[in-house]
């Protein structure tokens, strides 16, 4: 006879699940919480705060999206218009139905938001730029004396070297130029 289908699959443990045990009304009773949502596992944790504190729970998405002046369905909200070749539409039309905005303000904080300039989150590892200025500062622009440093660890190329220097030279431009121009003092003194 033949196994049922999905039975020989071995179960996976759900660590994500909350099964803290209790004792429920009924005498002797055991209860186990399993699956119990938070916030953020409703998917409150990506929206922006305006429209979190604009929502309202006793009213459906859709009636709640029209409020704040959001679209539910993005092709309803932007229809393409059906041109058939050779005719010409009027552009004088009204559109009829339009809905009434209530919560104006959600829209204007997100529009405020999106025109804010986007902060520069990437950055270089301290040990990568402590490497670049080591190897700037005992060879200058030698690239194969820098292959050939004790330093050099991960035993880079020297092109290698020189596209970490270019990236150290991008991220940091003005920190850079103050570097090299640090240097050039040094190298007068020595001469």
């Amino acid at each position: 006879m033949p196994k049922a289908k999905g039975k020989s699959r071995r179960h996976k443990y759900s660590y994500n699940l909350n099964r803290g045990v209790g004792w429920g009304r009924a005498a002797g009773t055991l209860r186990v919480r399993v699956g119990r949502r938070t916030r953020s596992a409703a998917g409150w944790g990506t929206q922006p705060s305006h429209i979190r504190h604009a929502w309202d729970p006793h009213k459906s998405v859709a009636q709640n999206l029209a409020e704040m002046g959001l679209a539910e369905d993005p092709n309803k909200a932007v229809p393409i218009p059906k041109k058939l070749p050779g005719v010409e539409e009027e552009s004088d039309r009204q559109q009829p139905g339009k809905k009434l905005v209530r919560k104006p303000y959600v829209v204007n904080e997100m529009e405020l938001e999106a025109s804010l300039p986007e902060k520069k989150s990437n950055t270089l590892s301290r040990d990568l730029i402590d490497y670049v200025r080591y190897m700037i500062q005992n060879h200058g622009e030698n690239y194969k004396e820098m292959a050939q440093d004790e330093k050099n660890y991960y035993q880079d190329t020297p092109k290698q070297i020189k596209r970490k220097i270019n990236v150290y030279k991008n991220f940091y431009p003005e920190e850079y130029k103050n570097f090299i121009a640090s240097l050039k003092p040094e190298k007068m003194e020595v001469q």
